[in-house]
């Protein structure tokens, strides 16, 4: 049976925090945790409940006694409807306080462990355009305001070209110039929707499975490169070139045009042939002369220039002297296993994804880095007592792993091996608490540095520097 949520309403009250997820925080009367969508700290509101848990409240403001001093003008026009860029309403300073405050928190609370003086948070000198990758979705039915509804207007071109509303995995938000990615980006998706508009193309609609265009990525290099992918939901020989010559004819400067055909219920394409259509098959990125060919599927930090930040953080951590073996678990394509290369004796990379790790290799040889090797396996297996017998006791273990953080047997077995030193880099500093409480029998946390990747967003990363006691 469904659990009934009463509203409830609860008025002037004053917004205390940023927590998880990037939502407010606010005390109700009767001691219960309020999060909160629409506000940010130093608001007092009246908020209007959805959702009642046992020891908390989900809802909304609905109305505002007083605004706080924290509070910017939001510079892009979607920034109500679009979901992207919660923050964007609050001064960047005040976001990266409410970014280390969440580490320092997470650590202490969710880890219990001491910690040393916490590094100051370091920014990103970019807070807007700094994403190297975006994915636009294509729909007949985009999403429509709530002035729009009541006008009773007509509106017959229900086409869109932008991001999903959030909690609606069907309706999208037209998006007419996103601040995230730099130039050409806004041009080539406003271009691609017009002339898709004008040679008549029909856009996707995800309840009924119909409609010719899907997606639309784009990725970019600091060294320029543009890399454009549209993902077709079936084979149109005629009207696909059309739309791929011009977008070439339009924009020269692209160098890497490519395309997918995918009638699978979703629209990911990692087990779909990704066709070259003009250019190269890969951009690249580079990083202090090391050269990163990205293709279609490859993953690489979407904020490259603070990507570059985030790993001579992790390399002054390692503190190198040229002679050790390190490990760099969770490797992906292998960029900071590369990147730490020339001050290590030798770096063992560990993956589960192989084209991850095709690609390392593949970067390695053009690098011409011989001090690299790279094995595919799921952490949990491969890293055990017959690879460290085969590949040696390392000096220095990197690890990288995803959100969900490592698994249980891969910390049993850094205990087990007892490195030197531990460098931990998240992406969510709760699961990273979670690991490091486990560690801390034999490691004490030395050195702390969150590091922001995603101005105007609640996610921040964080780096940890484990030494043996």
């Amino acid at each position: 049976m469904a659990r009934r949520n009463k509203r409830k309403v609860f008025e002037d009250l004053e917004v205390i925090d940023a927590g998880a997820k990037g939502k407010a925080v606010a005390k109700a009367p009767d001691g219960r945790v309020i999060f909160i969508n629409n506000a940010i700290p130093g608001d007092v509101a009246t908020i209007e409940t959805y959702k009642k848990r046992k020891s908390y409240y989900e809802g909304n403001a609905v109305a505002f006694s007083t605004y706080s001093d924290k509070r910017v003008e939001p510079v892009c026009q979607h920034f109500d409807t679009c979901g992207g860029c919660k923050w964007q309403n609050m001064g960047y300073e005040h976001q990266l306080y409410f970014k280390q405050k969440e580490v320092v928190n997470n650590l202490q609370r969710l880890g219990k462990i001491d910690l040393p003086e916490v590094t100051p948070i370091l920014g990103s000198e970019d807070i807007y355009f700094y994403r190297n990758k975006m994915e636009f979705s294509f729909s007949d039915s985009k999403w429509l305001t709530t002035e729009q509804i009541e006008s009773g207007e007509v509106i017959e071109n229900r086409n869109a070209l932008g991001f999903h509303k959030p909690g609606m995995w069907d309706k999208i938000i037209d998006i007419k110039k996103c601040h995230l990615q730099r130039d050409p980006s806004n041009a080539i998706r406003n271009f691609v929707k017009e002339k898709a508009q004008e040679l008549n193309l029909s856009f996707f609609n995800p309840r009924k499975q119909e409609g010719f265009l899907r997606t639309l990525m784009l990725r970019t290099t600091t060294t320029g490169d543009v890399m454009v992918l549209v993902q077709f939901y079936f084979e149109d020989e005629a009207n696909r070139e059309k739309l791929l010559d011009s977008i070439t004819a339009e924009f020269p400067e692209i160098t890497s045009l490519q395309y997918v055909v995918n009638s699978k219920g979703n629209d990911t394409i990692y087990d779909q042939d990704v066709i070259c259509y003009h250019g190269k098959d890969h951009i690249t990125e580079e990083m202090e002369g090391l050269q990163f060919k990205i293709n279609a599927k490859s993953f690489y930090q979407t904020n490259s220039e603070q990507a570059y930040e985030l790993y001579k953080i992790t390399r002054d951590f390692a503190g190198l002297k040229g002679d050790e073996l390190v490990y760099d678990l969770y490797t992906g394509t292998g960029t900071i296993a590369q990147f730490v290369a020339k001050k290590a004796g030798k770096v063992i990379g560990v993956e589960a994804v192989p084209d991850a790790i095709e690609a390392a290799k593949e970067n390695a040889q053009l690098n011409n880095i011989e001090n690299v090797e790279f094995y595919v396996g799921d952490m949990k297996k491969v890293f055990n007592e017959t690879f460290i017998n085969t590949h040696g006791k390392p000096d220095v273990v990197i690890t990288d792993p995803p959100r969900d953080g490592m698994h249980t047997d891969v910390v049993m077995q850094l205990l087990k091996l007892s490195p030197e030193k531990i460098v931990y880099v998240s992406c969510n500093s709760a699961t990273q608490a979670r690991d490091l409480a486990l560690l801390d029998e034999r490691y004490k946390v030395t050195k702390v540095q969150p590091v922001d990747m995603f101005p105007q967003t609640h996610h921040v990363e964080n780096v940890v520097l484990l030494e043996k006691r």
